[in-house]
């Protein structure tokens, strides 16, 4: 079964329905309903309370705020104030030699540097403070030895800090 909708036996450009109703003769009757209809809507829907303008305005606002305290972060974060890497270590049974190397702007400064020994599942078998006197150079070489619970298989440094 085939469904066919009516055609509209004048073809031509498509009527609104005030244009119909005034082809009818109803042209007063729909301008009263088309008033009515508008100020309803406009009851209903009324203007915003704040410009689309100040709206966008406000949003860049925020997002240049934000990225100018994301740039502000990186930058403040991306240099540390002490830097310390192992360059050396030697495993024991129930020990490991480390030689750190710490780097740091003012080595006037004396540091304390978290010294972390690891089995081969990861787990921490020994740790040590390692205090870093002050010194003439920037650059120092600390040997240290941390005793483990059981045999390591690396070490690393979680951090130093200032004192």
């Amino acid at each position: 079964m085939r469904f066919m909708l009516p055609r509209d036996p004048a073809p031509g450009p498509a009527r609104s329905p005030a244009e119909t109703c005034r082809a009818a003769g109803q042209n007063s009757r729909v301008s009263e309903v088309s008033s009515e209809a508008t100020l309803r809507l406009r009851r209903r829907y009324p203007p915003p309370r704040v410009p689309r303008q100040a709206k966008v305005a406000l949003i860049a606002i925020g997002v240049a705020i934000t990225l100018g305290w994301l740039v502000w972060a990186a930058l403040v974060h991306a240099t540390p104030a002490v830097s310390a890497t192992v360059s050396a270590y030697e495993v024991a049974d129930n020990s490991i030699s480390v030689t750190v190397t710490v780097d740091r702007p003012d080595p006037s400064k004396p540091v304390t540097c978290r010294v972390i020994a690891q089995a081969a599942d990861f787990q921490t078998v020994g740790e040590r403070l390692v205090p870093v006197e002050a010194t003439p150079a920037k650059v120092v070489n600390v040997q240290v030895k941390v005793t483990t619970l059981r045999r390591s298989t690396s070490a690393s440094v979680k951090g130093c800090t200032l004192d």
